[in-house]
């Protein structure tokens, strides 16, 4: 089935771009997961992490995020968009000197 990925921030770095189109034999969310951290050297254990979404990497299913439907386990249909956003860190404080 066909994929539409989207990627953010080093994840896009690590992709090279920030959109791809894939064709996995693939039932969930997981399933799509594993074959991109064993595609892409950079995405290797950044997104995974003791068979669940790592702390602090969102995962989209058509704009809705999978830990709040059966993380990733969530079923995966043909023509669906996965978005993947690493973690975010850092951030000026306003107002401190």
């Amino acid at each position: 089935m066909s994929v539409q990925l989207r990627f953010f921030a080093t994840f896009r770095e690590a992709v090279g771009t920030k959109t791809i189109t894939r064709e996995y034999d693939a039932r969930t969310v997981g399933d799509v997961l594993v074959a991109l951290e064993d595609e892409f050297e950079g995405l290797a254990g950044e997104i995974l992490e003791n068979g669940t979404v790592r702390p602090q990497v969102n995962v989209l299913l058509n704009g809705r995020d999978v830990e709040h439907e059966r993380g990733i386990e969530t079923p995966i249909e043909p023509d669906d968009t996965l978005s993947i956003f690493p973690p975010v860190a850092g951030g000026a404080r306003g107002g401190v000197p």
